[in-house]
């Protein structure tokens, strides 16, 4: 009964934004730990973004730090990613995932392996 559903994808033209969502439901979102992957075919699931289960940290890819923003309203049991300044190489199909970590993010937090929970992904398309 655990279930992550995100929304927000779509078209958008190269600089422009998007804010994709995550809510989730069968469990507190205060208890675990989020994260945003992003993946194309034939390539390997990218970790974008990650935060953690109290709010209290955050953390980003190389690739989208300073474009993307990772944020989570518990009580709307919802994770937002804000992307800004969008580029072609940003389209993807979009993931998020919980884990059950408790504390502060890092790049192990990227790693989608060490995720239990997904959602079924929202496709964003970047035109040029």
């Amino acid at each position: 009964q655990v279930q992550l559903v995100e929304s927000g994808g779509g078209l958008v033209q190269s600089g422009g934004s998007l804010r994709l969502s995550c809510a989730v439901s069968g469990y507190r979102l205060e208890n675990y730990a989020i994260g945003w992957f992003r993946q194309t075919p034939g390539k390997e699931r990218e970790g974008v973004a990650c935060i953690s289960n109290n709010d209290g940290s955050t953390y980003s890819s190389d690739s989208v730090r300073g474009r993307f923003s990772i944020s989570r309203n518990n009580a709307k049991n919802t994770v937002y990613l804000q992307m800004n300044g969008l580029k072609p190489e940003d389209t993807a199909v979009y993931f998020c995932a919980a884990d059950s970590h408790k504390g502060m993010v890092s790049a192990a937090h990227l790693r989608s392996a060490r995720y239990e929970y997904w959602g079924q992904g929202t496709q964003v398309t970047v035109s040029s």
